[in-house]
């Protein structure tokens, strides 16, 4: 089946068309050596795979996700290209389009957001950049869907895509350099277009060096790209080759824009700017994100997802725990089956089910921030302050993914161009509060801070990024000393979300949740409630007689100090490491509790405010979870770095639960 990629800068609308085209979305692999994510979709019209790359602003890489796109032109062969560009910003995403144009291969430009071109009063005339280019260019609106079935179309034969004939003159200098790099690569067959490679490699992209020092001697090569630049600088020209090549391309650009592009009518970013003024404010900016996380929580637990997770909670505890229990019976199933059924399965499963409305609204409202734009303004708000503490802020991405879950946030630091900054943005992930941990907060703040639950939570969620950023200063100062930050990001224009796009966006974030209930809190709660129910003495023991009992009462006094050394507490935090959900269904277990009310209840009897507040933040920073500890080490390649992020988040967890409690106990809080 034939393989089409889809390349484009990033903010042009590159996912959107992406979802479009697919049918769904299909799997996640890596690319051979790099820890980079590609997506592989089925085009709806059964034509071939569609492979999402990363957005790139050029072939040549400044992160390791840009050198993907690189890296995939080299080592595959895709029977075709989409790029896709952003119509109201066409100067900048053309210099990407010409290096796709120069690989050689038929490629068709998908001229998008069109709709946001004519509403700033820009009009692109794609007759005349299909003429110039040769290829064909289809306006459209990704987000709608609009102009998509016409790409579909075409891809549908994709054969009939006239094969690209562009060709840009470099100056006889650089073009003499091309050919003679041209005729040393004539032997190598299995190489793409060579006159790209021959570009590629005189602006010295590193992934195609790399490459090439795998298949052959490329001393000679080298010294013929050094024998043009030396020609250029003979030439008077204050220009590197690779200056010089950019120079070209943006030259191009600028007179075909002229062409192409109607600005007569060309308005500002009106409402763009308004917001900004107010929004990326240097005082108010910071203290109005913080309003907006606080509504953000409000409406979690307060205003509507409260409401909602009691509706499930009293579903599970009456009909479905109810029916069950009639089943059951009507079918004479024994004491065992009865138990294991209705207090491991059904309580274990059920107690963190009820927190599914919660955590979904969470997503539904963080996926409207980032498909705003807002989100995008958070980092360069964040950017000064996490600048002193040794990250830039870009890394904020990466740790607002990280509410959602620590896995794709740590994926998602991948885009981050400086090593120093991709790696202390990984070792610091496990500090954010995923929503693993969310029914743990909820559950709570619900018993020992009803009037103030959306504060407590959100406080949980800013003492992680507090923590991250006070590590951040640590870490940079004792183990990457000299290395230093770059930032660069870009604002897109705000937008109102599509209905589609936001629902799309939610579930994909909060299926994950769903799929652990069905798995790993599954099994959990089962294996949970079989040590609870066994114990030296054989089966049907009394609950302080079991496996688990025994299992948590060695860890009990360690955690004595900390304000929560029962057995009980205990027995939660091991399994809690495979996932922290677990961490409820297990209580759930232990206590016998036949619905959420019934377990705040013995947790009141347990847990005083104060040691409530040292299990929260325990739960909060203690070892990340079994998927985050191996995402770790699949990123940074080094057990002595995970162990390194496991070691130093157990020793803060102690330490700040342990000053917690005791200082609170001096001050004679409860």
């Amino acid at each position: 089946m034939s393989a089409i990629a889809l390349v484009g800068n990033p903010n042009t609308g590159k996912t959107s068309l992406f979802n479009t085209l697919t049918a769904s979305y299909e799997y996640v692999g890596n690319w051979a050596g790099v820890t980079v994510e590609k997506k592989i979709g089925s085009l709806k019209n059964g034509a071939g795979k569609l492979i999402d790359l990363p957005g790139i602003y050029s072939l040549h890489p400044l992160s390791r996700d840009e050198g993907v796109a690189a890296q995939y032109l080299i080592e595959e062969s895709p029977e075709a290209l989409i790029n896709i560009v952003d119509a109201s910003q066409l100067e900048r995403n053309l210099l990407l389009t010409l290096q796709l144009l120069e690989y050689g291969k038929p490629t068709v430009l998908g001229l998008n957001m069109i709709d946001v071109a004519t509403a700033r009063g820009i009009h692109v005339n794609s007759e005349v950049l299909q003429d110039r280019l040769g290829i064909p260019v289809l306006p459209l609106v990704a987000r709608t869907g609009k102009g998509c079935k016409e790409i579909l179309s075409l891809l549908g034969q994709s054969a009939d895509i006239p094969p690209v004939r562009f060709k840009l003159h470099y100056g006889e200098i650089a073009e003499a350099a091309i050919t003679s790099i041209e005729l040393e690569l004539q032997p190598m067959k299995d190489l793409p277009n060579h006159r790209w490679i021959a570009l590629q490699l005189m602006e010295q992209n590193p992934v195609v060096l790399d490459f090439l020092k795998s298949r052959m001697d490329i001393r000679k090569l080298v010294k013929l790209g050094d024998a043009c630049q030396s020609e250029l600088q003979r030439k008077n020209l204050a220009l590197t080759l690779p200056q010089w090549l950019r120079s070209v391309r943006m030259d191009y650009i600028r007179s075909l824009c002229l062409e192409v592009l109607d600005r007569a009518d060309q308005k500002p970013h009106n409402l763009t700017e308004r917001l900004d003024a107010l929004l990326t404010h240097r005082f108010w900016g910071l203290p109005l994100f913080i309003f907006i996380m606080y509504a953000l929580f409000k409406t979690t637990f307060d205003w509507v997802g409260g409401p909602l997770s009691d509706l499930v909670d009293g579903l599970i505890s009456g009909p479905i725990s109810e029916g069950a229990n009639s089943l059951l019976g009507f079918l004479g199933a024994s004491n065992f089956t009865h138990a294991l059924i209705v207090d491991g399965i059904i309580a274990g499963v059920g107690g963190v089910i009820v927190f599914v409305p919660q955590i979904f609204i969470l997503f539904l409202i963080i996926s409207f921030l980032e498909d705003s734009g807002y989100m995008a303004r958070v980092c360069l708000l964040m950017d000064s302050t996490m600048e002193r503490m040794g990250l830039n802020g870009k890394a904020f991405i990466p740790f607002i993914i990280g509410f959602g879950c620590n896995v794709p946030a740590i994926m998602a630091a991948r885009s981050i161009e400086q090593p120093k900054d991709r790696m202390l943005t990984t070792l610091l992930m496990p500090l954010m509060s995923c929503s693993a941990r969310l029914p743990v907060y909820a559950l709570f703040a619900a018993v020992f801070f009803p009037e103030r639950q959306a504060f407590a939570v959100l406080s949980m969620y800013v003492l992680g990024i507090v923590f991250a950023l006070i590590l951040c200063k640590i870490f940079s100062w004792l183990l990457f000393k000299n290395e230093s930050s770059v930032f660069m990001i870009e604002l897109p224009p705000y937008r109102m979300p599509q209905i589609k796009t936001l629902s799309r966006s939610t579930w994909e974030k909060g299926k994950g949740f769903l799929r652990k209930a069905g798995t790993i809190i599954l099994a959990g709660s089962v294996i949970i409630w079989l040590v609870s129910y066994a114990g030296p003495g054989g089966f049907d023991v009394a609950m302080d007689d079991s496996y688990l009992a025994k299992f948590g009462g060695l860890i009990a006094p360690l955690l004595a100090p900390l304000g929560f050394g029962t057995w009980q507490a205990g027995s939660t935090l091991v399994p809690g490491f495979l996932a922290k959900e677990v961490v409820v269904s297990t209580m759930n277990i232990i206590y016998h509790a036949p619905d959420t009310t019934g377990l705040e209840n013995q947790i009141s009897q347990v847990f005083t405010p104060l040691s409530a507040i040292s299990f929260m933040i325990f739960i909060l920073l203690y070892i990340p979870c079994l998927a985050t500890v191996g995402v770790i080490k699949k990123e940074t390649n080094s057990w002595k770095w995970t162990f390194f992020s496991m070691g130093y988040c157990l020793v803060l967890a102690y330490t700040v639960s342990f000053l917690v409690f005791q200082s609170g106990k001096l001050f004679g809080w409860s």
